[in-house]
């Protein structure tokens, strides 16, 4: 849904997904004069209020920003790992770290399936992304 617009932008939109889904779920209003002529009279706050969500958006990003999460995974002689480093897996060591993200929000441009240093995208708000770094090491085998 990030890609559907901020609060007060005028989207179209396929009819059944607005009558069936955005409209019920109070995720948008029909179009009418009525509502685009109150909308006219709100957008000072809207905009407002988006200033303020975008600022703390960018603090967030600077909290963010810097942080490396390191993972320990069985991995074969050639660097490969028989499992992957997930997003939830990476929500989850984020959240260890103090820092709340929903995994659908973290960007992974390919699967993570081998050793080494790897560089992710956070979707924080429109326009606002957060990177962070995974490293991922090979699982150091107990000692009898």
């Amino acid at each position: 849904m990030d890609d559907l617009g901020l609060e007060g932008s005028i989207v179209d939109v396929a009819k059944g997904y607005g009558r069936n889904y955005l409209v019920p779920q109070g995720f948008a209003l029909v179009a009418t004069r009525e509502n685009i002529t109150a909308l006219g009279m709100q957008r000072k706050k809207i905009e407002m209020k988006r200033v303020k969500i975008r600022q703390e958006a960018e603090a967030f990003k600077a909290k963010m920003d810097g942080t490396v999460l390191t993972f320990e995974q069985k991995a074969g002689a050639e660097g490969k790992l028989y499992g992957s480093v997930t997003t939830m897996d990476i929500a989850s060591a984020l959240e260890e770290k103090g820092i709340v993200v929903d995994r659908h929000k973290i960007v992974l441009e390919k699967q993570v399936k081998e050793l080494g240093e790897f560089d992710v995208a956070v979707k924080i708000y429109p326009g606002v992304v957060g990177t962070i770094k995974i490293v991922v090491s090979a699982e150091k085998e107990a000692e009898a």
